[in-house]
């Protein structure tokens, strides 16, 4: 089926974040577009508003009568769905063109000059970074981002006439080899989705063959020190970058007074006194990637000075939720040992000195079988933990594995917590702390907004 003629689209799984964004892409087209998802949420609510027919009941009766007819109608799922979703069935059963919407983004990187951001984690922020310095320039460009902008309020960004699509290169399902990138930033490959890998050798290897798929003339910027080796099609020009080494670094990094500047250092043309609009230290690196892909694609100084400085951040991504001179709360979506360290080195350096109480919730019963001990190591360097249930997702139960691996190996100094969701909210406000950071990326950000408000009124 010719995406560019298809008349209806329909999703299984519209809910999703990724899902979202190619929805929203479809919209704008003007093609009729319905969906599934399991819960109502705020994502599907703003689809609908914007026009999609959307239910939540696994019923093949409410699927649009223009999305029942698979000469007209693509049908796009997600990985998460499970393969006797009754929907997915009939689609399958009645001939229906069905794609992953990996497979979908795939085809729309072959029709524009293709930015990613791939990588363990950052690479939301990085992407997203990447797009607002572009969409601000006169470059713009199009975006499939996989969280809510805070510049923009979505995570799709529409251009007319740019040649560029940022898009955020998911491993998970091994779903960025569908994609032939122009450009592509790889962050960092710690093991993560070994349910699906089996072994950290063969998470690697996907990233090598990821990077296979670069196009001739194209190029890479490989954070420095990562174990994967990289396979490049002749022409494809390999940069490096790092904090402070490789080929595109920071000098003269000044932190203080709740800001962040230094000097970007390129071999495309270095660039004074860079302020970071979202002034957290990982978000040098992100910025020195999103620079370098920004630099590519032929941004002026001043485009990519002006565009970091006004970078607001992505929901869910170091989110200052409560931030003044008695107390900050941020809530972020770190899942992996290595995101959760990044995130509280990030604190410690913002508000050295300060108590910190984290908040936990685990997601998936796999990673915690997979990483207890990791998690724990990186958890124990806030001084008080509350470690929720974990948030089951797309798994079952498996035997033994529960949050008391994680609780049982953290260090001896920190003072730490269990309880159920329902009973973390009270805890956390009958606790002592001068910074609270929220974890996960389950629905522990439901509690968010309760946190916030009850927080700010404690004040």
């Amino acid at each position: 089926m010719n995406i560019e003629t298809i008349k209806a689209v329909y999703f299984v799984g519209i809910g999703g974040i990724g899902m979202s964004a190619i929805a929203r892409y479809f919209l704008h087209r003007g093609v009729v577009v319905g969906g599934y998802d399991k819960t109502p949420s705020t994502l599907t609510e703003k689809l609908a508003e914007e026009g999609a027919y959307i239910h939540y009941e696994e019923n093949v009766d409410l699927i649009p009568t223009l999305c029942q007819n698979p000469d007209h109608c693509l049908v796009i799922y997600t990985p998460a769905i499970p393969a006797s979703h009754k929907e997915l069935m009939f689609f399958q059963e009645n001939g229906f063109a069905i794609q992953k919407r990996a497979q979908v983004l795939g085809t729309l990187s072959q029709s524009f000059k293709a930015l990613c951001a791939a990588g363990t984690h950052g690479k939301t922020t990085t992407s997203s970074m990447t797009a607002h310095l572009l969409h601000q320039s006169h470059v713009d460009c199009n975006a499939f981002l996989g969280g809510i902008t805070k510049n923009y309020g979505t995570n799709y960004i529409l251009s007319a006439e740019s040649e560029f699509v940022v898009i955020e290169a998911d491993e998970f399902d091994r779903s960025f080899h569908w994609l032939t990138p122009y450009a592509t930033v790889i962050t960092s490959t710690d093991a993560d989705h070994l349910d699906i890998y089996g072994t950290k050798e063969a998470y690697l290897e996907s990233f090598r063959k990821y990077s296979s798929l670069i196009q001739p003339g194209g190029y890479l910027i490989l954070h420095e020190g990562l174990e994967m080796q990289a396979n490049l099609q002749e022409g494809v020009t390999l940069y490096t970058y790092a904090r402070e080494t490789g080929d595109f670094h920071a000098e003269n990094i000044r932190i203080g007074d709740g800001e962040i500047y230094f000097d970007f250092i390129s071999p495309l043309g270095n660039i004074a006194n860079i302020q970071l609009g979202v002034p957290v230290s990982i978000n040098i690196e992100n910025g020195i990637a999103a620079m370098a892909l920004a630099q590519i694609s032929g941004l002026t100084e001043e485009e990519i000075r002006q565009g970091m400085a006004t970078f607001r951040g992505v929901d869910r991504r170091f989110d200052f939720r409560v931030k003044d001179e008695h107390m900050v709360y941020v809530s972020d979506y770190a899942h992996h040992p290595a995101e959760i360290k990044h995130s509280i080195l990030s604190v410690r350096e913002l508000y050295e000195g300060k108590k910190i109480t984290a908040v936990f919730q685990p997601h998936l019963y796999s990673r915690t079988q997979d990483f207890y001990t990791e998690f724990a190591e990186s958890l124990s360097l806030v001084d008080d933990v509350i470690l929720l249930d974990i948030y089951p997702a797309r798994e079952l139960p498996i035997p033994g594995v529960t949050s008391k691996l994680i609780y049982d190996n953290l260090a001896p100094h920190v003072t730490k917590r269990m309880c159920s969701r329902d009973e973390m909210v009270d805890m956390v406000m009958n606790s002592d702390f001068d910074v609270l950071l929220t974890l996960g990326a389950g629905d522990i950000e439901n509690y968010a907004p309760t946190l916030e408000k009850l927080l700010k009124e404690r004040r």
